[in-house]
């Protein structure tokens, strides 16, 4: 038999592997479950503790409401002012957990339960889980390890009662260091806004907007009464925004409580 023949032959039998011995990522818009994920924790300046937090959504359309309780829990505590709305895909160091600095060997875990899919995370203050969320050689050098460090940032208001069907206007002041910068510029910083909690859909009129002259303002309608947590996360263009899943700097949540009459 001629090596062409061989050739054929050889090249039909590779069409016809079966599909399911080859190696393919499928995309879920809908319908998976969410991952909790322990980041790290830091130490505060009395000796406490800052155990941090952060999710996957495994979708890449679906949003998913898992209200505190049986479905998202943690063990101690139940409430750990955990979100109850995940957006999709990955998201790092959305909340901390504040544990006294005797808290020693205990353990936090953290469960999330959603379309029948159950996922558990440990948190510990084991060594090889320490952290630095305020400070990062990104953007700088490693010879100045101060050298990209978060925004500074507050949200106003912090608290608001509002009428129902009624817009609100939420408020960003923000400083920075001017770091990272690209070609010689700064690439400035950005909010992303999120509702956090609450019972009903939150709209914005951008999820996305730009800090210009260190401001930033969105508007936010709300689509049934309740108490609701929104959340910005205000990121210097080296952190969460960027993707850079490796660092845990530079960026800074900042919320807002809202109850909706």
């Amino acid at each position: 038999m001629s090596r062409s023949v061989l050739t054929i032959i050889f090249g039909v039998l590779l069409l016809a592997e079966p599909a399911s011995s080859q190696l393919v990522q499928v995309r879920h818009w809908s319908g998976q479950g969410v991952a909790p994920v322990y980041e790290g924790y830091d130490v505060n300046p009395d000796g406490s503790f800052n155990m941090w937090f952060g999710y996957m959504n495994r979708n890449y359309e679906e949003e998913i409401d898992i209200p505190v309780g049986p479905d998202n829990n943690f063990e101690p505590g139940g409430d750990r002012a955990q979100p109850t709305h995940f957006v999709v895909r990955r998201h790092k160091d959305v909340f901390k957990v504040v544990v006294p600095k005797d808290f020693g060997n205990q353990k936090l875990v953290w469960t999330l339960r959603a379309h029948g899919q159950t996922a558990q995370v440990i948190g510990s203050l084991n060594t090889v889980w320490m952290i630095d969320r305020l400070r990062t050689t990104r953007g700088g050098n490693s010879e100045r390890v101060n050298s990209n460090t978060p925004p500074v940032v507050t949200i106003d208001p912090e608290v608001q009662t509002i009428p129902s069907r009624a817009s609100l206007k939420l408020n960003i002041s923000a400083t920075d260091d001017g770091l990272p910068k690209r070609q010689g510029k700064t690439v400035g910083m950005s909010v992303m806004w999120s509702k956090y909690r609450g019972p009903g859909t939150v709209t914005f009129d951008s999820a996305k907007t730009p800090v210009v002259d260190g401001k930033a303002t969105v508007a936010v309608n709300f689509s049934d009464p309740g108490e609701y947590v929104i959340q910005a996360v205000v990121d210097d263009g080296s952190g969460e925004a960027a993707g850079n899943f490796g660092y845990h700097c530079c960026w800074t949540n900042v919320q807002s409580k809202i109850t909706v009459k």
